[in-house]
């Protein structure tokens, strides 16, 4: 069964058009049999009548022809054949008749027909019509006839035949010339459907930001509401992400101010101790709930995200502010690379990797981004950063990730850039976060982010 809604009104259309069709095929079959039965029968009645006017009777009662009325009953296997019988039997029969082997001619009353089917020449059926009649000669004698005239079923069935043929001929042309028409109005009657599903692809692309409104009304609520569906979305965006920005802008002052002021010479040495300490814990607070606040997650009505440009930007940013070390930073993005979600996830995720794979790596950092494929379609991104430095032990795996946590607390950070990696790529897209050794001897994070879920 079709699973779109045009096939199914198709194909319904089809098996009702052509069951349609065929009864009334059959119905006109059996009306125009009947009809041409009818007329072969009335055909035979009249040549009854011709016969029974050219019949001479005699005074010893028999029948005789000066002139038969139909030129076929003088030519043997004509097909048409006639026959008169009284009661001790037959008296004459036609010169056409004399091969064949009519039926017994049925009683009846006087004057009424009598219509029958016989088995004639080779097998071939007959129509078979009598007539009883009761003859009154001059000498006031009276005798009683049956006059037969039988015609083979040939040529009604040739009738029959070609008006079959005549009939499905044309049924079919105007079935097929009735679903051109169905098909031409169910093309033009789900029209507003299409340039719907066409906008919605649209939308989810980017090259749009919001559906028309000139549809017609049957579904002009559903494009309202998935209108202010997408105005929802993009004004929530826009809120969410002032607002944190608003936060950072308001926390981050202060908070600088607080380590100038611990940072300069004070006699309270214990003082600007927890004041340092707490500055720290409250900026690495900050500074995580933010970037956790500011992901956006799967959104079903933005585009996926080619990852080149992206990651070209951030390795050149990378390659600026470790140009002291001459780290070599590799870049490699396999063709048909997409991120399904924010730029500024992708941007976190890649950039606190490759910012923690270039603290640690001695000379060398690599990135790969491929495409995760299902079939022949692609479904999400597989990300992997490694270097050469020294690796993360086994032991300290699991704890890694966790927010705060540093393996060497002499190197700069806050411990909490895989932590926010591992929230935005477990939690929130639902993806695959793993560590080990990579091929350059130091550590290497994959990451794998699937595609948008269905319905999402």
């Amino acid at each position: 069964m079709p699973r779109s809604i045009a096939g199914r009104l198709l194909w319904a259309s089809a098996a009702v058009v052509a069951g349609t069709l065929a009864l009334t095929a059959l119905a006109l079959e059996a009306a125009f049999e009947r009809s041409a039965r009818a007329s072969a029968e009335a055909r035979l009645q009249s040549q009854v009548y011709m016969l029974l006017g050219a019949a001479e009777l005699d005074a010893e009662g028999r029948v005789t022809f000066a002139e038969l009325p139909e030129p076929r009953l003088s030519a043997p296997g004509s097909g048409l054949y006639a026959r008169v019988s009284g009661p001790q039997g037959e008296l004459w029969h036609s010169a056409s008749a004399l091969a064949v082997e009519l039926p017994p001619a049925p009683a009846g009353p006087p004057g009424q027909f009598l219509s029958t089917r016989a088995e004639g020449i080779a097998g071939d059926d007959l129509i078979v019509v009598t007539l009883a009649v009761d003859w009154e000669t001059e000498a006031e004698r009276n005798f009683s006839y049956r006059f037969q005239v039988a015609e083979a079923e040939a040529g009604l069935r040739a009738e029959l035949s070609a008006f079959r043929r005549h009939l499905w001929s044309w049924l079919a042309a105007g079935g097929s010339a009735l679903m051109l028409a169905l098909w031409l109005v169910l093309q033009w009657s789900i029209r507003p459907l299409r340039r719907v599903a066409r906008e919605l692809r649209e939308l989810e692309d980017g090259r749009r930001e919001r559906l028309s409104d000139d549809h017609p009304l049957e579904l002009r609520r559903v494009v309202e509401r998935l209108n202010a569906f997408a105005a929802h979305s993009q004004e929530r965006l826009r809120r969410y992400r002032e607002a944190t920005g608003n936060l950072a802008h308001s926390l981050k002052t202060p908070l600088a101010l607080l380590r100038g002021a611990v940072e300069e010479e004070v006699p309270a040495s214990r003082l600007r101790a927890m004041v340092a300490d707490t500055v720290e814990r409250l900026d690495r607070t900050v500074e995580y709930q933010l970037r956790r606040a500011a992901a956006l997650g799967h959104d079903p009505l933005s585009r996926v995200l080619a990852v080149g440009p992206p990651l070209e930007r951030l390795v050149a940013a990378l390659r600026k502010v470790h140009a002291s070390r001459n780290l070599a930073l590799e870049l490699r993005v396999a063709e048909g690379s997409e991120f399904p979600g924010d730029e500024g996830d992708l941007t976190e995720i890649a950039g606190n990797l490759l910012d923690n794979a270039c603290k640690w790596a001695a000379s060398r950092v690599a990135i790969d981004a491929t495409p995760l494929a299902s079939g022949s379609a692609p479904v999400g991104l597989a990300l992997s950063v490694e270097d050469d430095g020294p690796g993360v032990p086994a032991e300290e795996l699991a704890r890694i990730l966790e927010r705060g946590v540093r393996l060497d607390p002499a190197r700069a950070g806050a411990g909490i850039g895989l932590a926010v990696v591992r929230e935005l790529v477990q939690e929130i897209y639902g993806g695959e976060l793993s560590i080990d050794r990579g091929k350059l001897g130091g550590a290497r994070v994959r990451v794998r982010l699937p595609g948008r879920r269905s319905g999402a």
